[in-house]
């Protein structure tokens, strides 16, 4: 009786070859399907009670408006904690993106350090987010999962990703654009694909860890939408020009402010104090709260009623000031804030739907300062729905490439260039 590598002709070499590589296959599957469950659950509720003790302290502040007062104690106490850890030199997010690029070590001890600096932050109204903090937090988290299990290097990279993936999603509530993200922001023009698997399953189990704790997924509504013509499609790419500016602009001050807290003010506690006494006096020249903190009501108000011009570009002094100083958070969340707003300002200007230009506003200015096109427009998607995605793909595009080799994070490598099929392998600046 003819074997089946007789009758079909193949060498009884590759049959063998083809079943170890289905075998292997199938255990790394497995493998990462448990790795994703157990980091999904596990992460996904630390990150969904850190969300719930985020909201306490974002109510506590709003109801005792004095807390804005002690933000330079707070300030104080964070410096103090990132010392006496030996975290004095830590780079927050890019911390965990240069691990995963030269398998640099997150300590474990950095996940309690973001939690507890980020909520001291939110409580005495410094203007910061919360993804950035939960990156920080499912990096760490993720990186000791993985020495307990004895990972080596390349699958600790990839349980990185997976942590940043599922502790993202919990706090946001976008599953897939969180997976996404995780790969995409590493290096720019290179995805992570051996991540594909346990980053989407991650995602999808800590945002249903989430869901149990009725935390809801970040959505906005967009009461109008025009038709995409030559005259609209115009007027898009023209604002999409200004978002990309808007992004450079950003990442400019964020890193320019740090540069000068540290130039001229070389002890951290006195840096962090005067960014606190500063935070506290603009917030009393403006005459508003709506800077302070992450800034959501103002982002959901942009969906429905224009902005003023100068709306966004306080959002990025007060940012600028709060994080540049030594404060602990994130910076997407006040990403999204500058660019819904500033959508929101020019949306009359235009003559284009209000809550349209916000939508595109806020993913435009995520992707010129993050560098991830991919996670932008899926991340529009979540948010918004697929209506509005003609004109989000035209914004998200142009603000891509024009926003050049600028990043939230110094350590984002730009493997390709953004203007030609040429590898360059440089640092975002």
């Amino acid at each position: 009786m003819k074997k089946l590598s007789d009758i079909l002709d193949i060498s009884p070499d590759i049959t063998l070859e083809t079943l170890q590589r289905a075998r292997m296959a199938a255990l790394t599957l497995i493998k990462w399907l448990l790795c994703s469950l157990f980091t999904g659950s596990f992460i996904g509720l630390i990150g969904a009670l850190f969300y719930k003790a985020l909201q306490y302290v974002t109510s506590f502040r709003i109801q005792h408006p004095y807390t804005l007062f002690f933000l330079p104690a707070a300030g104080i106490i964070i410096v103090l904690m990132y010392h006496f850890t030996h975290e004095d030199k830590n780079t927050g997010t890019n911390l965990v993106i240069t691990a995963i690029q030269s398998n640099a070590e997150v300590p474990v001890r950095v996940a309690p350090l973001i939690i507890i600096s980020t909520l001291l932050t939110h409580l005495c109204g410094g203007s910061a987010g919360r993804e950035g903090a939960a990156l920080q937090v499912g990096g760490s988290l993720s990186n000791f999962i993985a020495k307990i299990l004895h990972f080596d290097d390349k699958d600790t990279r990839i349980m990185i990703m997976c942590g940043m993936s599922a502790c993202f999603s919990a706090l946001f509530g976008t599953p897939i654009a969180a997976a996404i993200f995780s790969m995409e922001v590493i290096s720019v023009g290179v995805m992570y694909y051996a991540a594909l698997v346990p980053c989407i399953i991650s995602a999808l189990i800590a945002s249903g860890v989430a869901g149990l704790f009725n935390i809801t997924p970040t959505m906005f509504i967009i009461s109008e939408i025009c038709e995409l013509s030559i005259s609209t499609g115009i007027r898009f790419m023209i604002m999409s020009v200004i978002f990309a500016l808007a992004s450079i602009v950003f990442c400019y001050m964020l890193h320019s402010s740090a540069k000068i807290y540290s130039e001229y003010l070389s002890n951290p506690y006195i840096r962090i104090i005067i960014a606190g006494v500063l935070v506290i006096i603009l917030r009393y020249i403006t005459g508003t709260t709506d800077y302070l903190g992450a800034g959501a009501p103002m982002i959901a108000a942009s969906f429905i009623t224009s902005c003023s011009w100068y709306v966004f570009i306080l959002k990025m002094l007060f940012t600028a000031i709060t994080l540049g100083g030594g404060f602990k958070g994130g910076e997407i969340v006040p990403t999204l804030f500058v660019g819904a707003t500033l959508g929101s300002f020019l949306a009359p200007v235009f003559g284009l739907p209000i809550g349209l230009c916000a939508a595109c506003g806020m993913v435009s200015v995520f992707c010129g300062v993050t560098n991830c096109p991919l996670t932008s427009f899926i991340l529009s998607i979540e948010m918004f729905g697929a209506g509005s995605m003609k004109f989000v793909i035209i914004c998200v595009a142009i603000s891509y490439m024009l926003s050049g080799y600028y990043s939230l994070y110094n350590s984002q490598k730009i493997v390709y260039s953004k203007y030609k099929t040429e590898y360059i392998n440089r640092h975002s600046h």
